[in-house]
């Protein structure tokens, strides 16, 4: 190889490693943040199916609730007297529990919907992160190919690559409205 020659390869590989490396140490940066939004959305799912399993419950309890205050409230009026009165002041309690779980239920509802919108917010970052590990990482291969061919296009194309991958890392980190949800469905 000519002095000239030699140079040119030398100064492309050193561009290949200096972007190799700051793309790596991005990526471990924003693989730390995405794993604790993943950590983040288990527990908001979890909390969500809790909620609704609680909210279910809930239904439950006020249908035997009213179950029992339509057998009572049947059985009333065929009786008269001091049974009456005891039968219609236990409709009354059922009354009150029915009342009761129905403002629970629609505390319940609420956390579980705020829970669901809380993980689909998180799965929105998730989505930014996962996107700008498979491009960083597509431009790294790219990167690789670079120092074998010593392909100045192939460097301009893999940092092109690359600048769209740590775009996306950055809008997961600082919560940019930037998702492309086009290939989100095509790779999902």
């Amino acid at each position: 190889m000519e002095p000239d020659e030699s140079n040119a390869k030398e100064s492309m590989n050193n561009k290949v490693a200096v972007t190799v490396a700051i793309l790596a140490a991005f990526m471990a940066v924003t693989k730390v943040k995405d794993d604790n939004i993943c950590q983040a959305m288990v527990k908001e799912k979890a909390d969500e199916v809790n909620g609704w399993s609680y909210y279910q419950s809930k239904s439950v309890k006020q249908n035997l609730a009213e179950l029992g205050r339509a057998q009572l409230a049947g059985l009333s009026r065929t009786t008269s007297g001091d049974a009456r009165t005891q039968i219609d002041a236990h409709v009354a309690r059922y009354d009150a529990e029915i009342a009761r779980y129905e403002t629970e239920k629609a505390e319940i509802y609420g956390k579980a919907k705020q829970h669901e919108k809380n993980y689909n917010a998180l799965n929105f970052r998730d989505d930014q992160f996962d996107l700008s590990d498979a491009i960083l990482s597509i431009s790294l291969a790219m990167m690789a190919v670079t120092a074998l061919t010593g392909k100045r296009w192939l460097l301009l194309t893999s940092w092109a690559v690359g600048g769209f991958g740590a775009l996306l890392g950055i809008a997961g980190l600082t919560g940019l409205n930037l998702h492309p949800g086009w290939l989100i469905k095509l790779l999902s």
